[in-house]
């Protein structure tokens, strides 16, 4: 059964503005529909809270407190939250639509992903959480399911605050621990607390399950899995996956210590352990690893934790398995049994026979055959199923096939062909059309919106959704791409997905040192315009403002205007610390890196450079010689600042 044409809510516009297309998911939180801002004519994704929470006062509250937090986190690895609102019982969220798949369903596809391919997923993961805990969001549910992946490879984070409203809800209400299980951090088990570790703590199990197909722990209750996470350490990737590096066991170490200080204390931290790693590692690591892997196993590693979705609870009765009371004989059979045993059984033996013999006659000329009706080529769907349930003929449908002539989702052909006899046992099968013959879909990157409506209706296609997304190259309201790409076939039964440039996302440059700031603006093609001015409560040199202002979209060769602090006016710089690293007040020094050096001789190259060193074991592991891993790796840091190497 279509489970979006039985929700009462498709077809009906909330709050004036927002007309509900179509279901997209169902959680236990919320069920998320395609929708459209009829206000700005854009597609969106709306998520529409269960009725039992929308009924809460309290979590109501703080979803709206959380929501406004969330909304003003622009980061081109978060998902956008646009709107938030109430209509009648409903509490939504209006945020961008992402088209594509989770890191769930492609962990289901494949198993268990190369070390490369992992670090590689991780990236913009840590880069979406680090913009968070720099603006003071904690995540609270870092999992497969709420990153999202697009098809042209963009990787997005989702449900930033959410798991927070929730949880101080029904914290309150019942004492239970909100979350998925299977990524809690041992404090989130034993006080409900959660801080940007613990989204390192989950980053570090994700890690885990990418590059060995299974989470660290398991159990037969959620209760036993979470008695894991606070008595058990997290083993190491190498033990269960062979061809993991020792690199990435110091990874999943470090994330997903016991005590929360000793891991990255942020997410960028751990980011920056993570690029660095990915920097270092051999370009056929992934290789060697499936390699490894296939000495092991027969077979691809079968998922351990099936999404769970429609249907899950939908049951398959086969037919037969119901079986019929017997009916009660019927008085005209006790007639004619008195009839037989009576004086007359002579004749009425020689009826019997007749009607028997009859019988048999009409159901080897007709009643055993039914013929294939001759018009259901071009039928559609519908009207084909009741016409042969009307026969009598048991039927199923083949795998749909491309044709110029016959009209999507009518019939093309049918075997055993129109006009044959079949018998009341056979199964016909009729094969549906997809529509047209697919053609190459047209290349209308860089015109204007019309344009390109105009150009795919000259190839004969339609043009179907418009989404929109940040580019540094192609200029805003231009067409970044198509959906399917240029060049791709498709029917032209088949809508085109138009998406257009946002341009570029400003990003929030305040506090930052104003050279790296203006580089970074330059790297993206604008030109940049220094302004100085004076605050002392400030850091010399860094940005105090920018124009335009953080999250405006611009385009390529636009002018950001940044007002700087005045520098401190230095004379003889080299003998006044507080003149270098550009008048900044602290001195910088360059990080040494030491990795695969002697711990011994690593920690007197970095404390001879002038920071401290702190040398940590990868738990579960031998203490070895050679530094595996260090924090940070290279760049400047400040003299007597801690290195972290791990052996």
């Amino acid at each position: 059964m279509d489970t979006t044409v039985a929700d009462p809510l498709v077809g009906q516009v909330l709050d004036g503005r927002y007309r509900i297309e179509s279901r997209i998911a169902r959680g236990g939180m919320a069920t998320v529909y395609l929708s459209k801002d009829l206000k700005l004519d854009r597609i969106i994704a709306l998520k529409v809270m269960h009725a039992g929470l929308a009924q809460d006062d309290d979590f109501v509250r703080r979803f709206i407190g959380e929501a406004k937090s969330s909304a003003a986190l622009s980061h081109p690895n978060v998902v956008a939250v646009f709107d938030q609102g109430t209509d009648k019982q409903h509490v939504f969220l209006a945020m961008e639509y992402v088209p594509g798949r989770t890191l769930r369903d492609l962990l289901t596809e494949r198993g268990r992903l190369g070390p490369r391919q992992a670090l590689e997923i991780m990236q913009p993961v840590l880069a979406a959480l680090g913009a968070a805990h720099r603006a003071g969001l904690v995540h609270r549910d870092v999992k497969p399911e709420n990153v999202l992946l697009t098809g042209d490879g963009l990787v997005k984070v989702a449900d930033f605050g959410l798991a927070r409203a929730e949880s101080a809800s029904k914290q309150t209400k019942t004492g239970m621990i909100i979350g998925t299980v299977g990524y809690l951090a041992p404090e989130q088990v034993l006080s409900g607390h959660a801080d940007v570790r613990s989204d390192v703590y989950a980053a570090g199990v994700m890690l885990f399950e990418l590059i060995t197909g299974r989470q660290p722990h398991q159990g037969e209750t959620p209760l036993a899995v979470a008695y894991k996470h606070v008595n058990e350490v997290v083993p190491l990737p190498s033990s269960v996956a062979p061809g993991i590096p020792p690199q990435l066991d110091a990874l999943v170490a470090m994330a997903t210590s016991h005590d929360p200080a000793r891991r990255p204390q942020d997410a960028g931290r751990f980011l920056a352990a993570v690029a660095d790693t990915h920097r270092n590692l051999p370009p056929n690591i992934d290789q060697v690893s499936a390699n490894a892997t296939s000495v092991l196993q027969s077979g691809p590693p079968v998922p351990t934790h099936p999404r769970v979705g429609a249907g899950a609870h939908t049951s398959v009765i086969p037919m037969g398995a119901v079986a019929q009371e017997p009916q009660p004989r019927a008085p005209f059979l006790d007639r004619l049994i008195d009839f037989v045993t009576g004086r007359f059984v002579l004749i009425a033996l020689g009826v019997i026979a007749v009607v028997v013999i009859g019988w048999a006659v009409w159901y080897q000329a007709a009643g055993q055959y039914a013929h294939v009706p001759r018009n259901i080529v071009g039928m559609s769907a519908e009207e084909a199923r009741a016409r042969l349930t009307e026969d009598g003929i048991r039927f199923k449908a083949g795998r749909p096939a491309y044709s110029d002539k016959v009209k999507k989702n009518h019939v093309v052909s049918v075997d055993p062909a129109p006009g044959e006899r079949v018998k009341q046992d056979q199964v016909v099968t009729f094969v549906l059309s997809r529509g047209r013959q697919p053609i190459p879909v047209p290349d209308v990157t860089g015109k204007s919106l019309d344009e390109a409506k105009k150009a795919l209706e000259n190839n004969g296609f339609t043009a179907g959704d418009v989404t929109r997304a940040p580019s540094q190259t192609v200029p805003k309201d231009a067409v970044l791409r198509t959906d399917p790409k240029a060049g791709d076939k498709q029917s032209p039964d088949e809508p085109v997905g138009i998406v257009l440039s946002n341009g570029v996302q400003l990003p929030n440059l305040a506090g930052q040192p104003s050279d790296p700031a203006a580089n970074q603006l330059r790297s993206m093609g604008l030109n940049v315009k220094v302004e100085e001015q004076q605050d002392p409560s400030k850091p010399p040199g860094t940005v105090l403002s920018q124009n335009p202002p953080p999250g405006t979209a611009v385009s390529h060769g636009d002018e950001v205007t940044l007002y700087v602090n005045k520098k401190e006016d230095c004379f003889l710089p080299q003998f006044n610390p507080r003149c270098q690293n550009g008048g900044n007040g602290q001195e910088m020094l360059p990080v040494p890196s030491t990795v695969g050096r002697n711990v011994d001789e690593a920690k007197g190259i970095l404390e001879g450079a002038g920071f401290k060193v702190d040398v940590k074991d990868v738990p579960g592991r031998q203490p070895g010689g050679q530094v595996l891993l260090q924090t940070p790796a290279n760049g400047n840091a400040p003299r007597d600042s801690v290195v972290t190497i791990w052996r």
